[in-house]
Formats: C-alpha cells, structure tokens, sequence
C-alpha cells in the first residue's frame, strides 16, 4: 500500500450527494506495472459503506497484473486507474451497440452479471495493440465497469465495482499493459476466466454449417415444411435445423403471449418424435426453441406464476418469470426436457437468458430458496443442463448475445450472434466480438438472410462476412435458383472444409474502429492461414505455411498480395459459386503483387516446395 497523488477531478454525474455513504475510505495501490510514459501505474480504490477490506496486486507476466480486494464486512469497493490516452483508436466492449467510440468518463458504467454481458474492456492503440486490457473475476453477481476519456486530463479512467460481503468473492482485476494485439490479450482473459475448469465439449454438429426456420418461416411452421426444408438444407451441406417459435402455437401475430406452457401445437405437429425421426434420417440433428422467461398471458401458466414474475413486459403480451422460485425452475426444466426426452431433439435453443438481468428486481417472492436474480439463473441453467445430459450427454445448447458471460459457458455448447437480418458488416463484427471471448463455446452467426431477388455474388457476401463463425441460413431454400444454391454449396463445403481453422485458429481482426476490414486466422501449425477481405486492403503473405486463402467480400476485385520476398506459388481463383476461372503459377514480387478475385470469390493460394 503506498501513497499516490490524486488523480485530477474528473466531472460524474448521477452521483448525488445524499447518496454517499457515511463510511467512505480511499487508499492506494500499486500494482508493479509501468505505463508508457515510465510511470508506475496505482490504482485508486475507494471503499464505501465499511473501511474492513484489503487489497494486493501481483504480477503474473510481463506487462500483466493481478487485484485482488477483499472485505471483512460488507460495503461497496470501487477500483480506479487511468492512463495516457495516447494514439488510441478504438475502446472495445462485448457489447452488441457495433460503436467502438472512446466514450467520456461521465458515461454511466454498464453493469454486467451471468445474465448480462461480460465484465472485459480493452482501449486499442494503433496497429491494434491493447493499450490496456482489463477484466473482472466476477462472473455471475453484478459488476458495474466503466470507462473513457477524462476530459480534464486528457487521460483514459478505467472503473470496477462490485458489491462485497465478508463470504461472498472477492473483486479480482486482471490488467495487461503489454502492448500486444488486443486479441491476444483478450483470448488471455478468457483463458483466466476458464481457470482450468473443464467444458462438457462441442458435439460435432454444433460446428457445422445449420438451417435455422426463424427468417424463412418465423411462426408458419409445421412438420412437413421444416422436413422439406431439412431435406434440402442436408443436401447444401447443413448438419443440423433449428425450429423457432411457432411450433407450440397455432397463432400467427408474433409476440410472445402463447409462451409458457411449451406444448406442441399438434395441428401441425401430430407427432413431434416420429417428425424428429424424419428429420433424423434426412441426416440432421434437431434443435427446438424455447423464449425461456416468459410466460404469455394466453397460457394456462399464466395465473399460476401471477406472483412469481420479476417484471411485466406487457407490450410482448407477457412477463418475465423469477428464477428465484424452485416452482418457476422446475416447471421451465420439465417442459424444456421433454424435447430431448420424450421428443429425441438433439438439442435446445434457450431464447432471452439476458431479459432476467432486471437491474430493480423485486423482493424475493415467499418459497424463494435463492436471495438473488443471478443464483436463480445459475440454478436453472445447471440443472437443466444436468437434466438434459442424463439422456444426451452430447446435447447442444444455444444461447446469444447478449448473455455472454463465461459464467454460462458450462450450461451452453454454443452462442450466437445476435438479430442482425440483412446486416453482414454486424455479422461480421458481433460473431469476431463473440469468438474472441468466446471460450470453449462455437460460435454461431445470426441467421443469413436475402432477398429473392438478391444476386449470387451479394449472397456470398453475407456468407464471407460471418466465415469465422458457423453460419446459419434462413432462406426458404425451395424457392432458390440456381445460381444461389450453387453460392450456398461452395461457401459452405468452404466452412466444413475449413472448420477447424475458421473457428479455433488463432483469430487476428483488424482496426476495431473500423468494423474489422480484414479478418485473419492462422491454424495451430501455421501451414494454413485464411484472410477474409471486406475492403480493399494488402494481404500479407505469411513467411511460412504452405496454404493461404483469401475470401474477397469488397466490391473491389483487385486483390494486393504483399509478400517479404520473391516465391513462386500455385494460385486458383474461384468465383462466388466456385467455379475455376484460372490456375496459374503466380510469380510474388518482394513488395505487392496484385490478382484478380471477384467480389464473392476465393483465391488459393499454395506454396511450391
């Protein structure tokens, strides 16, 4: 513990004065690290409500620090640092709001829990170093991190703050100054989140390309159109479906009024595990739709959970169900089972996880057996994974943005983008943003949609810009032409082809504050390495390797191959339905040597030996 001069007032509002604490103590820490300028970099902690707490810092690699503050009563314990915000481009959060704008400091700190977003923050630098990344150790109760630029100092001010009881977690930072690709250090911050705990792991279809019914039939769903849908998803190389809302309702006008009681609506689905079995054998897995918090006025459950509600969402004709009460988790586990047990799916889709983050929850309804909103959740989810696992231990689960909280990560196989229909560049960003503190899970895109009328090469588009994930398409696949099947067939035997690499390689996004215009991922070996192009900048040619792809989604058809020295290779290009428009021995220049790829196609590129 050491003393540091203050740092400069920075104007906050929404603090009003009443709101203090009688009890406010504020110490200093150092935390071994240097920042840019030499400076040793201390953080401000302030304790409000109780002065029993103790703090320690401890470097754990170059340029990287680990907090921890804990209390011997319960009070609020808020940690501060700053540092120069020097040639900063970008300030990246898992948010799903696509800005990576460098806020000010008065911005309210968005509050995260297991329901709710993931307590990660990096400020990036040009040439998408991390000027600082930082993390909290909570994952399931609720901590508030803000962040952005001190107008009065011209400094960057980084806050946690979490809620401490002598036995409840400590608040653990973990901050890294070391200047690397601020991939890097957040894929450094998912592994401590993981800490060595094991993942149930991925079943294989969870990595493959999927249909999805949402886009292409929202709620007019029934048994012969999703096995027609099945049948022709399975022949462009899709490994599973995924049946949205509309299969536990005969009404059509959206919202979420008939949600809750989870009973197959039989007019069109007589027999929900003879049409899995058809499904089955058309080659898919089966994963079914559940909006797992509400409960629809047009329900018989509506009057029983009258009491047990955490809020009213009248406008969706619904409310949103406390997990506090063993009757509200007991009855959710035992209809969401029954799709795996007495249906054979494959796997579930769990809608709207994050509408339980409430940020004034109401008392605990009497019979509650869990004090909090994230316990409840907790307790939910871990049972029904243990429920759904019993009969599949290889079961599939989905969950989306914005509930990203490694918290869930052993209650889930995979996580999606979130809604984003026709918005490739948000695919893009929202699937890169996923993977990148993505642990264990696959991450998936939101569902691909287009026009009928849409051309191949846009089509490719859409999928080149969602290639890091796994895609799932939403069209009506009876009605294509074509030319738009044959998009479909090789962009996705370029997925399963390519899988490993694409989702477990070594993922380098580039220029946050741009949207990440170029892509690269490099397998584990670095004999294969794939760039996906979404605006006309140089791809590098990597030193070694034997293979290197490049997707082209700009419109710019001139693609700038800028190699360290001169090699021969083998190039093919392919269009965006995968036909060859030319194999040659390509002559790289020590500088930049320009191909041809048109908007929508594929240059491979192999290295003689």
């Amino acid at each position: 513990m050491t003393t540091a001069p203050q740092p400069v007032p920075a104007w906050r509002p929404n603090h009003p004065a009443d709101a203090t604490p009688d009890i406010v103590v504020e110490r200093q820490l150092t935390t071994g690290l240097t920042l840019a300028e030499g400076t040793p970099l201390t953080l401000h902690l302030t304790g409000l409500g109780g002065e029993a707490w103790q703090s320690s810092a401890v470097t754990v690699a170059d340029g990287v620090a680990l907090v921890e503050i804990s209390a011997k009563e319960e009070l609020t314990l808020r940690a501060e640092w700053r540092i120069p915000c020097l040639g900063a481009t970008a300030y990246w959060t898992p948010n799903t709001d696509g800005t990576r704008w460098l806020p000010p400091s008065w911005i309210v700190p968005r509050t995260v829990s297991l329901a709710l977003g993931a307590p990660v923050a990096s400020l990036v630098g040009t040439g998408d170093r991390a000027l600082c990344t930082a993390a909290a150790g909570e994952t399931s109760a609720p901590v508030r991190v803000g962040a952005g630029v001190v107008e009065e100092s011209g400094e960057f001010a980084f806050t946690v703050e979490q809620d401490l009881t002598p036995d409840g977690p400590p608040l653990r930072i973990r901050i890294d100054l070391s200047g690397r690709h601020f991939a890097t250090t957040l894929g450094d911050v998912a592994d401590w989140w993981a800490g060595g705990a094991g993942h149930p792991g991925v079943a294989p279809a969870a990595r493959m390309p999927a249909y999805s019914t949402w886009y292409s039939l929202h709620q007019n769903v029934d048994a012969a159109t999703v096995e027609r849908q099945a049948a022709l998803a399975a022949g462009i190389g899709c490994d599973s479906i995924i049946v949205d809302d509309g299969w536990q309702t005969a009404d059509r006008t959206r919202g979420y009024g008939h949600c809750g009681d989870w009973d197959a609506n039989t007019e069109a689905f007589p027999d929900f595990r003879e049409h899995v079995a058809e499904v089955h054998r058309l080659g898919l897995a089966y994963l079914l739709w559940y909006a797992v918090p509400f409960i629809g006025r047009h329900n018989e459950a509506w009057d029983r959970f009258a009491g047990l509600t955490l809020r009213q969402v009248p406008q969706l004709d619904a409310a949103v169900l406390d997990p506090r009460h063993p009757d509200v988790r007991d009855h959710l586990i035992e209809k969401i089972s029954r799709a795996v047990e007495e249906w054979d799916m494959d796997g579930v889709k769990l809608d709207f996880i994050d509408l339980f983050a409430v940020a004034e929850p109401p008392p605990a309804p009497g019979g509650a057996d869990h004090a909090t909103v994230p316990e409840g959740v907790r307790a939910l989810l871990a049972d029904l994974d243990a429920r759904l696992r019993r009969t599949k231990p290889d079961v599939i689960v989905e969950h989306r943005q914005p509930y990203v909280s490694p918290g869930l990560w052993p209650y889930a196989t995979m996580v999606r983008a979130t809604d984003c229909p026709l918005s490739p560049s948000e695919n893009r960003q929202r699937t890169v943003d996923c993977r990148l503190v993505g642990g264990p899970l696959a991450v998936h895109a939101d569902m691909i949609m287009w026009h009928a009328a849409e051309t191949p090469e846009a089509i490719a588009v859409h999928l080149v810009n969602a290639l890091f994930s796994v895609p799932q398409i939403s069209v009506d696949l009876g009605t294509q032409t074509s030319e738009q099947l044959a998009v479909l067939r090789f962009w996705l035997g370029v997925f399963r082809e390519h899988a490993d690499v694409l989702q477990t390689g070594a993922l380098e996004p580039a220029r946050p504050e741009l949207g990440y215009p170029q892509v690269v991922t490099h397998a584990a070996d670095r004999r294969t390495t794939i760039v996906a192009r979404y605006a006309p900048l140089p791809v590098a040619v990597p030193v070694e390797g034997d293979l290197l792809l490049v997707a082209n989604a700009d419109h710019d058809s001139t693609v700038l191959l800028a190699a360290e020295r001169p090699e021969r290779a083998l190039a093919r290009v392919q269009d965006c339905r995968g036909e060859i428009l030319s194999e040659t021995e390509l002559d790289l220049v020590a500088g930049v040597t320009p191909v041809t790829v048109p908007t929508g196609g594929l240059l491979t590129l192999t290295r003689e030996r």
